[in-house]
């Protein structure tokens, strides 16, 4: 039997039932959550998750999901799995003080080496000592075989003194 791989993405007014609801509704489609990664954000519930379904039960699982009145549901659709990405996996933590253009400063060295951002999650805080709000950020990363990790590692450092953060970066084994 043919299964088509989906990826959704939902928004809605937060509260309880929401998890729920989409489950049941992937379920009673003969549906199979396989990975999903939900957060609440300024009161509002945001997820994106990739389920399997058997192909025939493709188009009403799609028909229900835009039915379903408290969440917005965005699909996207492929007929085969994913093979596993190669090459060299990298996690990238940084802590600083908060200010505007931290992830687009990063995110352009990245770019600029030719590495992959393909998970990132940040959040704020407020610092121990003076109450001034930190910027987190965790990113899983993929690059080439051909990364040049020294000039990566000293870009990096570059920005780091430029913006007063930490910012560390390890080659992981998968």
């Amino acid at each position: 039997m043919a299964e088509t791989f989906l990826v959704l993405t939902v928004i809605g007014d937060d509260r309880p039932g929401l998890v729920e609801l989409l489950s049941s509704t992937i379920s009673r489609h003969q549906g199979n959550w396989l990975e999903s990664s939900m957060s609440h954000l300024a009161g509002k519930f945001a997820g994106i998750l990739r389920v399997s379904v058997p192909a025939a039960q493709a188009a009403a699982l799609q028909a229900a999901l835009a039915g379903l009145a408290p969440l917005k549901v965005t699909v996207e659709s492929s007929t085969a799995e994913e093979a596993p990405q190669r090459g060299r996996r990298l996690k990238l933590a940084l802590i600083g003080h908060d200010r505007i253009g931290i992830v687009r400063e990063v995110s352009q060295v990245l770019a600029r080496h030719a590495v992959n951002v393909e998970e990132l999650s940040t959040h704020t805080s407020s610092a121990p000592m003076s109450a001034e709000t930190l910027f987190h950020a965790q990113a899983e990363l993929l690059a080439g075989a051909e990364l040049d990790a020294r000039a990566l590692k000293a870009e990096l450092e570059r920005l780091s003194n430029d913006l007063m953060v930490d910012i560390t970066l390890d080659e992981t084994i998968k």
